[in-house]
């Protein structure tokens, strides 16, 4: 009996977490850069070992059906601070280019006038976690804005070591302009290191402190380099910059060591969780930012980043939350990033944002064993001349490409066709279930205006 009731009271104390300030849940998200939906070992990666991070879907949820807000990198985080579509914030729907350059008419124009970031007053996660009570550490990739104004520790971030652009060379920490990109805080440094244990070595001193410092919760930002071009893996160092022709060509033996040794920071963070005593309490997350590029792998899905195809914008994500997701889970249920936003805001206890998010609850889907449900999403994606557009509606999928006036539409069944290699327009061109989703996306687009970019626009 004495049993039965101390196992009692351990699953009530289990189960009721969050409902006081010491309880609330620690949160540590590592997202790596380029990598590709089957770059990791738990998704048929056939040549990467990830011991560290296929542990952790064995150990909580795997996801197979979760979507990047965008085929590029400014797009897809911007979703993920602020919990809405990247077109809400204006001239982020491209990644900004090497040096605050705009790669389209409206982030060209808002480079030009040193506005080309995510303002802070349209970030929410951050902001909305401090307000509960967390302290907030980012450490490495921010490609949210060059500017100081749009420093991460003017939108809810505690603490910063890391670089501004897309891409860094990962020995000497530069990328190819003249801007100084590595920063601590707001001041540029000059540090010796591979990139990657750099930010694994970040981690596990903001983790010291925290253990320090218990009267609040926080969390733990890890937006990673790798595996991102340069192709560089952590014995690669050649003594020389890549040149330009060198910079974003690799092998996928450099790729594959770059993921390895991602997969081993991983792992120390997670050893110093446990050492620590925040592991049972702590939400762990993984996930890559969209699709790879050559040499990364997206099987079975069709094409690369840069594209609306699913290979573009379908990614791994994995959550870790004991107690609360059984482990050894598999969700088939439609998601994307930004849904983290209103998941991490939903498990502190946050109150609800100023700004209404499109993402929707994905941990109490998981967590409460909800059946899956039909879900609606779009995408937006310019570069140039050339403008994407899809939206996947249940099962079905159109996508839309206008390159310099030359259009091209697909159309497809994800259910039976995941590789999306049979265009039903080429045989019913006149699909009454595509012109339904044309005009969605018609609708979708008179919706998600920019914001105001200030408290007094």
């Amino acid at each position: 009996m004495v049993r039965i009731l101390i196992s009692m009271v351990a699953f009530f104390a289990l189960n009721y977490r969050g409902l006081s300030g010491e309880s609330k849940p620690n949160i540590v998200f590592f997202f790596a850069d380029d990598m590709g939906y089957a770059d990791l070992s738990c998704y048929g990666a056939p040549d990467v070992k990830t011991p560290r991070i296929d542990g952790l879907a064995r150990e909580g949820v795997r996801f197979t059906n979760v979507y990047a807000m965008g085929p590029e990198c400014t797009p897809s985080r911007t979703s993920i601070l602020t919990g809405r579509y990247p077109q809400r914030v204006g001239g982020l729907e491209c990644a900004i280019g090497t040096g605050n350059v705009g790669r389209y008419d409206d982030a060209v124009r808002l480079s030009n006038q040193h506005d080309l970031g995510l303002p802070p007053v349209l970030a929410t996660l951050a902001p909305g976690l401090k307000k509960s009570g967390y302290y907030n550490g980012i450490f490495g990739k921010w490609h949210l804005g060059y500017e100081t104004k749009f420093s991460p520790l003017d939108q809810g971030f505690d603490q910063f070591i890391g670089f501004l652009g897309g891409n860094v060379e990962y020995f000497r920490h530069v990328e190819l302009s003249d801007l100084p990109v590595y920063v601590s805080g707001r001041k540029p440094i000059q540090r010796k290191g591979y990139l990657t244990d750099l930010i694994t070595k970040d981690a596990l001193r903001f983790l010291d402190e925290r253990a320090k410092n218990r009267d609040r919760p926080f969390f733990l930002y890890l937006p990673h380099a790798a595996p991102h071009f340069p192709f560089q893996g952590p014995d690669d160092d050649t003594g020389r910059l890549p040149t330009a022709e060198e910079w974003d060509r690799g092998k996928r033996a450099n790729y594959i060591k770059m993921i390895e040794r991602l997969d081993q920071g991983v792992g120390d963070v997670l050893d110093s969780l446990s050492d620590h005593g925040f592991g049972q309490n702590t939400i762990v997350v993984f996930a890559s930012d969209h699709g790879a590029k050559q040499p990364g792998l997206n099987t079975p899905f069709r094409d690369f980043k840069g594209t609306l195809f699913e290979g573009g914008i379908r990614v791994p994500l994995i959550i870790r939350w004991p107690g609360k997701i059984e482990p050894g889970t598999v969700s088939q249920q439609v998601g994307s990033l930004m849904d983290l936003t209103k998941s991490f805001l939903a498990a502190a206890g946050a109150e609800a944002p100023r700004q209404k998010l499109d993402g929707d609850d994905l941990i109490a889907h998981v967590v409460d064993g909800k059946p899956d449900y039909p879900r609606t999403l779009y995408w937006r994606s310019r570069r140039g001349n050339r403008t994407w557009w899809a939206i996947r509606d249940g099962d079905w999928k159109y996508v839309r490409r206008n390159d310099d006036g030359n259009v091209d539409e697909w159309f497809f069944n994800l259910k039976s066709d995941p590789g999306e290699s049979h265009n039903i327009l080429e045989t019913d061109p006149a699909s009454a279930e595509a012109e339904k989703l044309r005009g969605k996306i018609l609708r979708w687009e008179t919706e998600v205006n920019p914001a105001p970019r200030s408290a007094s626009d």
